[in-house]
Parts: structure tokens; sequence; C-alpha cells
């Protein structure tokens, strides 16, 4: 398979290290990158091409992040982050480093996820021939710390994931689930609420 030369459009004011790639080919039959204004790609981070950002977009070093994907205003993209592609991602979301995003996923605004978090699309790898299936992230849920989210798992909308959990089932809106496997809870008084991202 060729690759094709990277192409892109930017907005005003963005900055793009040198060593990094925006909008890098898969094939001739993608299209090129689109970044808003005010985007910062460091050095190592490459955007495949069929890739919409909104403005504010910032990564760390050496994210990948995979093509048909769409990404909203104001989307932080922690150092060693993949995406890989496929997925919606909100506005005024904080996904931190060394997070892995798979295909066919979808989060939504104001949403944080913890470094090392792992969210995952495949019920049964190499086993058995299924449909690929990624997380749903609703609006203003946190996912912390080294986290496991399983596929087709919906985190509803201002739950919050503890650290280390081990997420096989759904969340329901405004619950804290913790353990492995994860168990929903009330959320205590201090994690009540929506986020504070924006």
């Amino acid at each position: 398979m060729a690759v094709t030369e990277a192409t892109y459009t930017a907005g005003d004011r963005c900055s793009i290290d040198d060593g990094a790639t925006v909008g890098y080919g898969v094939d001739d039959a993608f299209e090129p990158t689109t970044l808003g204004d005010d985007a910062t790609i460091r050095r190592g981070s490459i955007v495949y091409g069929d890739v919409v950002v909104g403005n504010d977009f910032t990564t760390g070093h050496d994210v990948l992040v995979r093509e048909e994907t769409t990404i909203g205003h104001d989307v932080l993209l922690g150092t060693k982050t993949i995406v890989d592609g496929r997925t919606d991602i909100g506005s005024h979301v904080s996904i931190q480093s060394a997070v892995y995003v798979p295909t066919d996923t979808t989060i939504g605004d104001n949403v944080f996820v913890g470094p090392g978090a792992v969210l995952t699309n495949d019920q049964y790898p190499i086993r058995t021939e299924v449909d690929l299936e990624g997380p749903t992230v609703e609006d203003g849920a946190s996912i912390g710390a080294n986290a496991t989210i399983l596929p087709g798992v919906t985190i509803g909308e201002n739950a919050f994931v503890g650290a280390g959990a081990l997420v096989t089932e759904d969340v329901p809106p405004d619950t804290l689930a913790i353990g492995a496997p994860a168990e929903s809870r009330a959320l205590p008084a201090p994690l009540e609420g929506p986020n504070r991202i924006a």
C-alpha cells in the first residue's frame, strides 16, 4: 500500500513541531486533516488523514490519532496517548498520558480520562469474529488512572470511575464505580456534579 504525502488544512495560530506529522496518508482515498484555530501538535505526534479537529486542540509528545476521527474544541491528548480511529470525541475533554482509545468509541463533552486508562473494543480478542464495539463515555464523566473499560460499556453522564477499576458493565449516570470487577454506588459529596474542564 502506497503512503501518500501528508496534507492538512489548519486554522489560525497553529503550532506544529518539527518531527510531528499531520495528515498522514493511509492510501489514495483519504481526505486531508482539518485543524481548527490554536492547535498545538508536539514532536513525535502523528495525526492521520480523515481527521477533523476543532479549536484549541493540544497534544503531548508521541500521540497517535488514526483516521475517521472527529475531535471537538478544547481537547487535550496527553503524551503517548493513542486514539485508534473511527472515534468521536466531544469538546472540553482532557485525556491524560498513555491512554488507549480503540476504534468505534464515543466520548462526550466535558470528559476526563486519567493516565494509563485503557478502553477496549473486542469482547473475544483473536478467539472469535465479532463486531468491534468501543465504550461510550457520556458527558461529564471521569475515568480514573489505570482503569480498564470493557467493550460496549457505557459510562453514564457525570459518573466517576475510580482508579484501577475494571468496568465490565454499564455505569449509571451520577454514580461511582470502583473495584475489579467494578461495582456502582452513590457518588460521595465531593464528586457530585459535572466536571469543570471548560
